[in-house]
């Protein structure tokens, strides 16, 4: 019975880690390429910049941008052209706005 929750409780652990991103200047280091795109309808995931890494909850569009890639739970490349994108995103101003559009696209950040 005990490793049947253990199991059960790192699988939890796992689902609700949060989105600690590290930006890396090389696309070959990247985990997932991103590309922010001009307006909100043409997103796969809006993302919401929080303050405090204790702000971020599951794969929810909300990110801490962390200093150092051993901190990051992604790490991510921001691509100059859309085509070249495995995600497009869109910087929203409120927190309650983030979130997946295209949700066939979440499996790049867990």
């Amino acid at each position: 019975m005990k490793p049947c929750i253990a199991i059960v409780a790192v699988l939890i652990s796992i689902g609700l880690k949060g989105q600690s991103i590290h930006s890396v200047n090389y696309e070959s280091q990247a985990d997932v390429k991103v590309f922010v795109v001009q307006y909100e309808s043409q997103a796969d995931l809006k993302v919401y910049k929080v303050d405090y890494q204790s702000q971020v909850k599951g794969n929810e569009g909300l990110w801490y941008f962390v200093d150092y890639k051993s901190q990051s739970d992604k790490t991510i490349h921001f691509v100059k052209y859309e085509s070249q994108a495995d995600v497009k995103i869109f910087f929203v101003k409120y927190q309650s706005q983030a979130g997946w559009r295209n949700s066939s696209k979440k499996h790049f950040f867990y």
